[in-house]
């Protein structure tokens, strides 16, 4: 049997087994509205699997490892993730499979938006501005294609005195399981902080989580429910006379290690519940609190002045060929902040750019990003240079 009619009859399953879960859930919910009267209602029978969950595991690794290799792009790369959709057995070991974009420099699920990118390259994405709605859609890819096949990675909106990232674009509810963080700055729009929907791993600086309200005495409806924020970044801005705003970031979530050779930072690998636990930090997290080891702290490169057409500049390294780097304000390239000189970085790494924004056109920006930021913190840092 080919590979192409194995993964054909995945997806036919998927959808019969989605309309079987339909099925169930609908029948649950009536359960449930009748569960006063109803005291003799037979239980549901568990969905039975089908025949793939009962493959040999070595066939089953072989078929997930040549569905993975063969798909190496989006759309194409869907693929992947029906596989994973198939059973618990399936899933297992594609995500088995399946590397972190630090290894592979793909995006798969939906937790490598929180993984950080390779080191080697920059992955390619572009931002897509909505002035009338106040929206702003993150793709993966080079620019716009012209038959809008590019990958939605994520969607923000600004709400008030936030911007709120979501995997959906048409859900910004806090509550809601497609809640990924958020961007909070002051009326100024010189300081900004960013928060997570789940706590960082290797925080330098204690998160700063706000418990929801489901954990207080009184019941609460779980429409009500505000997800926890845990701190990640503090930006700021410095403004001069005669030269380009610079950006200070301070991240939260990394320490200054993790930049330097030979350093390493963990990944989550899923991603939060809405009526997950508040967070309690650790003792290894206490210390760092108490300043043991500092953050990573991050700067705007300098800029460079074009005397013959007088203005400001940044090289973006033939990054746009046929779209040429429009001049605009919100043009920026993050590096290193290096501040104690005995921190064993390379001249290389201080000048290696992990994160750059670019205007190709009408609301449209490029926005590449690399170890150690992950695709939700690039885009939530790029935030924050919308609303200066």
């Amino acid at each position: 049997m080919s590979l192409k009619i194995i993964v054909c009859k995945l997806k036919g399953m998927k959808n019969r087994l989605g309309s079987i879960s339909k099925s169930v859930e609908t029948k649950h919910r009536l359960c449930r509205t009748k569960s006063h009267v109803a005291l003799d209602v037979t239980p549901i029978e568990p969905v039975q699997q089908g025949q793939w969950a009962y493959l040999p595991p070595e066939l089953l690794l072989d078929i997930i490892r040549r569905v993975e290799e063969s798909a190496t792009s989006w759309p194409a790369r869907a693929i992947v993730v029906c596989c994973a959709s198939v059973c618990k057995s399936w899933r297992s070991i594609t995500l088995e499979i399946v590397k972190t974009p630090q290894q592979c420099g793909m995006l798969t699920f939906p937790i490598s938006l929180k993984q950080p990118g390779p080191s080697d390259y920059r992955i390619q994405c572009f931002i897509r501005r909505n002035k009338r709605t106040s929206t702003f859609l993150l793709y993966l890819g080079l620019e716009p294609s012209k038959n809008e096949s590019n990958k939605l990675l994520l969607a923000a909106k600004k709400i008030r005195s936030d911007f709120v990232i979501s995997l959906a674009t048409d859900d910004f509810c806090q509550a809601s399981n497609k809640y990924v963080g958020k961007v909070r700055f002051d009326f100024a729009g010189i300081d900004f902080t960013i928060y997570d929907s789940q706590p960082p791993h290797d925080a330098a600086v204690q998160p700063n989580c706000r418990p929801s309200g489901m954990f207080n005495s009184k019941p609460v409806s779980p429409r009500r429910v505000q997800a926890c924020s845990h701190l990640v970044s503090t930006i700021s801005y410095k403004f001069f006379w005669k030269s380009p705003r610079r950006m200070y970031c301070i991240m939260n979530s990394n320490i200054v290690t993790t930049i330097q050779e030979g350093g390493n930072t963990t990944s989550p690998t899923l991603l939060p519940k809405i009526f997950d636990e508040p967070f309690s930090p650790s003792p290894e997290l206490l210390g760092l609190s108490q300043g043991s080891i500092q953050p990573l702290l991050l700067k705007s490169k300098d800029y460079m002045r074009d005397e013959q057409r007088k203005c400001w500049c940044l090289d973006y390294m033939g990054r746009a060929k046929e779209n040429a780097i429009v001049l605009s304000t919100k043009n920026f390239q993050l590096v290193e902040d290096v501040v104690d000189p005995s921190h064993n970085a390379s001249p290389v790494e201080r000048e290696r750019v992990v994160l750059q924004l670019g205007k190709i056109g009408k609301d449209i920006f490029i926005m590449d990003y690399s170890y150690p930021l992950s695709a939700f913190q690039a885009f939530a840092i790029c935030l924050t240079q919308m609303r200066v």
